[in-house]
């Protein structure tokens, strides 16, 4: 979970030496996450570590040349303490707390059971997060369709609706909105102003994937073949081991509460690295509760899970170089009307400085969907005004169409929201054959797009 812009430059006097060539080794990796698992796809998968080390040195070392070594080294060491590992914490945390939790289920599941399995998800997308809700019902849902031959868009719809759509209630649901929270937004500020979205989005995104489920499994059913299960049905059959983590996860729930309301004014040098002490505290309590739970949680229900490390490998290999590669990008956007993006800034402001609702909308969830979407997030807050009352006042229009933005674009690519590379990475373990990343840019701009388009023109056209 980010606490600052992505950025935090320690260097930050030294931003404007930076020019738009600067951001070439983040694009570099945006391409090879989605090019190489398709033309190279052993090469991908033996060396996805070292492709995205190479990328980050191809920033980082240019720079020590260029800025120096220290206030480089800096940069990148706040960044990855401030920024990175909290938020590699509480995936972690999220991640083997739900997979210590298993939840048993039909075999045989109907469009109606995964359409109401994704609802309940959504529904508690807002409570534990989209990365904990995902990590907790996306097993049970490979379960229901294991035998089926036409699976892929089920997970495809579970990252529309769970792992993005529907953390848009509260802070807890998804990083954006809990930056917001730290930069004063009232907790319920997002449900009262963002509730008609969600209901729209989620609704309709369960409307039209029970439609096609109900195609597919109509082409794939046999004759004679059994119905499957019903939602009512397959809900009275769900049952439950490893209910402890429930305690668990509610302890990283309270840890990410704490963070956000807990001010004591301290600070604890790390590494030369200030980190509030607040910040401390909850890293260290989402470190205790990984350790918590894989020791009270017998290995046979983590087995039964099909737990593995590796997808939470994967995620914190590919996130540390977009963290150190978007370190110059995020710079130049701060700069604001000064730098080489000016025209960003200059896209969502009026001549006499008023803020453009609709470009706030589309700007920010654009980016979002390739850039970690907490530090855009807040790049867009502060280009809006960076006050939450006037924000949560005058500006409210706003403040919610950047929102929106950053949290349903992030459903747009596989990089742009954490539970989209986790989820993923989970299905093709379990032998489901995913998409692309542009095959699922596919699904998401003919789909998703359309549904975004709608929103924007319904809430967020007016001046």
């Amino acid at each position: 979970m980010t606490l600052a812009p992505g950025v935090a430059l320690a260097a930050a006097s030294h931003s404007q030496a930076l020019s738009a060539a600067w951001g070439l080794p983040f694009a570099g990796l945006l391409l090879s996450i989605a090019l190489l698992p398709s033309v190279a796809p052993g090469l991908w998968h033996r060396h996805v570590g070292k492709i995205t080390a190479a990328w980050a040195l191809a920033w980082w070392l240019p720079c020590m040349a260029v800025l120096g070594v220290g206030p480089t080294a800096q940069s990148v060491l706040h960044t990855l303490l401030a920024d990175y590992l909290p938020f590699m914490l509480l995936l972690a945390a999220l991640f083997t707390v739900a997979g210590g939790i298993r939840i048993r289920g039909p075999s045989n599941g109907t469009p109606a059971f995964n359409t109401g399995l994704m609802a309940a998800g959504a529904a508690l997308a807002s409570v534990a997060g989209t990365t904990g809700a995902s990590m907790l019902l996306i097993r049970p849902l490979l379960a229901a369709n294991r035998g089926r031959r036409q699976a892929a868009h089920v997970v495809v719809f579970f990252i529309f609706i769970v792992g993005n759509a529907g953390g848009s209630l509260t802070p807890l649901g998804d990083p954006p909105l809990f930056i917001g929270f730290l930069q004063g937004i009232d907790f319920f500020w997002p449900a009262r102003h963002l509730f008609q979205q969600t209901l729209f989005v989620t609704s309709t995104l369960l409307l039209i994937f029970f439609c096609i489920d109900s195609g597919c499994v109509r082409r794939e059913r046999k004759p004679g073949a059994p119905a499957g299960v019903g939602f009512l049905q397959g809900l009275a059959s769900l049952r439950f081991e490893g209910l402890k983590n429930l305690l668990l996860m509610g302890a990283v729930l309270g840890l990410v509460i704490l963070s956000g309301t807990w001010k004591p004014g301290l600070s604890v040098p790390v590494a030369g690295v200030l980190l509030p002490l607040q910040a401390v505290v909850r890293d260290v309590g989402l470190l205790g509760i990984v350790l918590a739970s894989l020791a009270v949680t017998p290995a046979g229900i983590r087995a039964a899970n099909r737990f593995s490390w590796a997808p939470l490998q994967e995620v914190a290999q590919l996130f540390a170089g977009i963290f150190v590669t978007m370190v110059p990008v995020l710079a130049l956007l701060q700069q604001g009307g000064s730098g080489p993006f000016a025209w960003v800034a200059n896209a969502v402001t009026t001549a006499d400085g008023q803020p453009i609702v609709l470009a706030y909308f589309w700007l920010s969830g654009g980016l979002s969907a390739f850039l970690d979407n907490a530090p855009t997030y807040l790049v867009f807050f502060h280009l809006a005004g960076g006050d939450p009352q006037l924000l949560m006042g005058e500006r409210a229009a706003t403040l919610a169409a950047l929102s929106a933005g950053a949290v349903f674009m992030g459903a747009m690519t596989y990089i742009g929201n954490a539970p989209n590379l986790m989820v993923k990475a989970i299905a093709e373990q379990d032998g489901v054959r995913m998409p692309s990343f542009f095959g699922y840019m596919l699904w998401s701009i003919g789909v998703l797009l359309p549904l975004l388009g709608v929103m924007s023109l319904v809430w967020f056209s007016s001046p």
